[in-house]
């Protein structure tokens, strides 16, 4: 059984910086990638990256390109979320989860992330306000 840790999460200012960490324990072959996903007050859980196990190939959703980057530490069994530029749209509960499959779905509004999901982490709360 897969375990996965988050941390990190906290206050910053917009245009301010926070770097997510996910720590993972147990068996991940199986799985396609390690992604983060996130859930405001009232909206739906978003998939915003994902990163692939077999050869950390990197996907991220359309309104984080760009200011959020996904990688990994393999002796550490860590993902982390670089996240930079922040507004205060980012405010959410973010989450890593062992990811089964990833579709990425491409419309005139960019990219967005369809993922099956395995096991979830317990969440982080990011908070970027004043």
């Amino acid at each position: 059984q897969v375990q996965l840790v988050e941390s990190g999460g906290g206050l910053v200012q917009p245009g301010g910086s926070l770097r997510l960490s996910c720590a993972v324990s147990g068996f991940t072959k199986d799985y396609y990638g390690i992604g983060w996903f996130r859930q405001a007050p009232g909206k739906e859980r978003e998939a915003v990256s994902c990163i692939a196990i077999s050869d950390g190939d990197t996907s991220y959703a359309e309104s984080v390109k760009g200011r959020f980057t996904i990688s990994r530490d393999n002796a550490k069994n860590t993902v982390y979320l670089q996240m930079s530029s922040l507004k205060p749209k980012d405010t959410a509960a973010y989450y890593c989860a062992t990811v089964k499959d990833l579709v990425v779905v491409t419309t005139e509004r960019g990219d967005t992330l369809e993922a099956e999901v395995g096991s979830w982490g317990q969440g982080t709360q990011v908070t970027v306000s004043w």
